[in-house]
């Protein structure tokens, strides 16, 4: 799995001009999902960023997690993550998870965020044609691959 992760003010999510999720303060999850994920992927993936201490403190240092900002998240899917542009100029996607994976895997993903301690669990719809629109913090934006946590 690969997330990118933006520390946000806000963000919001809409299909067909009804917002799906919505946060304040928190993170932002673009959310892609490899063929070969599972569940253990997820689970890694949604214990990660769940801690992860990138809100600054009163000493503005990057020292605290969603947990102490009482922070929340917006998950959204992003198949185009593992988009390969190494050959044309057309991106191809064969390695992306196929709906009837990603789906469920997705799912399960924001369960585990919320499992991890955050109460506030956002989403947009999977598959979906989404607008996206966020206020980044910093900004602040990382990425995040199960290929480099193992």
């Amino acid at each position: 799995m690969k997330a990118v992760i933006q520390r946000v003010s806000s963000a919001e999510v809409k299909v067909n001009d009804a917002t799906t999720g919505k946060i304040d303060k928190g993170l932002l999850v673009l959310l892609g999902i490899h063929e070969s994920d599972t569940e253990h992927e997820a689970d890694i993936l949604a214990a990660k960023i769940s801690k992860l201490r990138i809100f600054t403190d009163e000493n503005d240092k990057m020292n605290l997690s969603l947990d102490d900002i009482n922070g929340s998240v917006l998950v959204i899917s992003n198949f185009t993550l593992y988009g390969d542009c190494s050959h044309g100029r057309r991106p191809s996607f064969f390695s992306a998870a196929r709906t009837e994976k990603a789906d469920p895997l997705y799912e399960y993903f924001c369960r585990k965020i919320n499992d991890n301690g955050v109460e506030n669990v956002q989403k947009g719809i999977f598959g979906a044609d989404m607008k996206v629109s966020l206020l980044n913090d910093g900004p602040v934006t990382l990425v995040i691959d199960t290929d480099d946590l193992r």
